[in-house]
């Protein structure tokens, strides 16, 4: 339990109907019974119990006319007791209000702080501590039921079922190593890999929600490519249906990147609109070709915009060779003109491109395309399973995961079982850092520096 008690403006910064003051720690009912005076103080008055009264300064004068309630921990957010004060939404009240607290003893709350006492106070575990974050930041309803079903304890459900199986499982092995004239159940090795590669499996699953529900999260980065005046722009506006990049009919128009952001089947697609690769024909054209080439290599996929009513060009084939080892889509674009490059032509030049004609000019083929880009990143799963998780939950499980392997490979290699089982241990390792059985403080800094202070 801490000693101090912190304090913070947990509603937005500005105008609006209230503005919420949050304390926590154990001096928190005592500091709001010398700010906040009502028929009865806050110490005399059940939890969750909502109370009418003055915020008062120093001198005694009553400043604005709030609502207070308390929350006793442990049944509290952070676990400990906790007060918050609505006073009306403005911006000097409320910071009034947090000052007069840290002048009795209230220190300001870190970024994160809030919950980060949750978490070290046992009222969620890490993963729950970073759904918070995923609600906050969610930019569509599938999104926000992605880090809705994480925070509930789907994720750390899963994570735990499998940490407990690989625990069980590192214990049956150890057991036998450590202790082989004992009378105790052996687990032979084709046992042993059985167990792992169902676990394995489970985690594969895990894996795929996972990603998806980050996919939902973070979007897609999707970068027009192509030479000079073959519809880039054009693709930009038809997306988004709206003129947002200006077109004209001379090449070179794109000098800079835009970028915009449109939500499709629920997930947030990043849609840069790039300068046209060539042969640059001034310095300012040449910077944005650099560009592009850079955000080319940084997107999660690439869509290869072409004139189809062109033959293609010697920089289009050069192009189509970066392209190769990259994950992309080919776009044959100017549909409603007589077209000379075909979909069967692409794909005897890139066989295993997939390949769409479209009119961005009349908007014909678009939304086809927005499904093969969700599909080629997101894959056929529903996205309605996904979790919401972050880079470094998804790494823990990739590594869980990798380890697995190892273990099953060890045993299938003949190298024994303390080899298999110390592969093991890896696994476990990073399935607690990700409910936080196993966390140091620059780790958790990382995590809770993210949030707003006042959360």
């Amino acid at each position: 339990m801490f000693e101090d008690t912190i304090a913070a403006i947990s509603t937005a910064w500005g105008e609006a109907g209230i503005a919420i003051i949050r304390l926590s720690g154990p001096d928190a009912r005592s500091m709001a019974d010398k700010v906040f005076k009502g028929v009865k103080p806050l110490s005399q008055t059940p939890p969750r119990y909502m109370r009418n009264g003055y915020i008062i300064d120093r001198s005694g004068e009553p400043l604005d006319k709030v609502l207070a309630v308390w929350f006793e921990g442990p049944k509290s957010y952070t676990g400990e007791d906790v007060v918050e004060i609505q006073c009306h939404g403005g911006t000097l009240i409320a910071q009034i209000c947090l000052d007069l607290f840290t002048c009795i003893g209230a220190r300001h709350a870190e970024p994160g702080e809030f919950t980060r006492r949750a978490f070290i106070n046992n009222r969620i575990d890490l993963s729950q501590a970073e759904a918070i974050i995923g609600i906050i930041r969610s930019k569509s309803e599938e999104a926000l039921r992605s880090a809705t079903r994480t925070l509930k304890g789907e994720l750390s459900e899963f994570v735990r079922s499998d940490y407990e199986e690989i625990l069980n499982l590192s214990a049956r092995m150890e057991v036998g190593l450590d202790f082989p004239e004992e009378d105790i159940p052996y687990i032979d090795d084709s046992e042993a890999e059985d167990s792992i590669m169902t676990i394995k499996q489970s985690l594969e699953d895990l894996l795929d929600r996972c990603r998806t529900g980050y996919l939902m999260r973070e979007g897609i980065r999707v970068a027009l490519v192509g030479r000079p005046n073959v519809g880039k722009s054009s693709l930009l506006n038809a997306f988004l249906k709206e003129a947002r990049a200006i077109v004209t009919s001379v090449p070179g128009t794109t000098r800079d990147i835009i970028e915009e952001v449109l939500t499709y089947r629920g997930v947030p697609l990043r849609i840069i609109d790039t300068a046209g690769i060539g042969t640059p024909a001034d310095e300012v054209e040449a910077i944005g070709v650099e560009r592009a080439e850079k955000e080319m290599v940084r997107a999660e996929i690439r869509l290869w915009v072409i004139d189809g009513s062109q033959e293609l060009t010697e920089a289009d084939i050069r192009l189509s060779e970066k392209l190769a080892d990259l994950s992309h889509i080919v776009v044959i674009n100017k549909a409603d003109l007589p077209l000379l490059v075909n979909e069967e032509y692409m794909n005897s030049i890139l066989p295993a491109s997939p390949v769409f004609t479209i009119s961005a000019q009349k908007q014909e083929g678009i939304e086809k395309l927005k499904d093969e880009i969700v599909s080629s990143v997101a894959g056929s799963g529903s996205l309605d399973a996904g979790l919401n998780a972050t880079s470094r939950q998804i790494s823990e499980i990739q590594e869980a995961k990798d380890s697995l392997q190892s273990s099953f490979e060890a045993l299938q290699a003949g190298l024994g079982q303390d080899i298999a089982a110390a592969c093991l241990t890896e696994a476990r390792y990073s399935l607690e850092r990700i409910l936080g059985l196993q966390s140091d403080d620059t780790l958790l800094e990382t995590i809770f520096s993210q949030f707003c202070v006042g959360k």
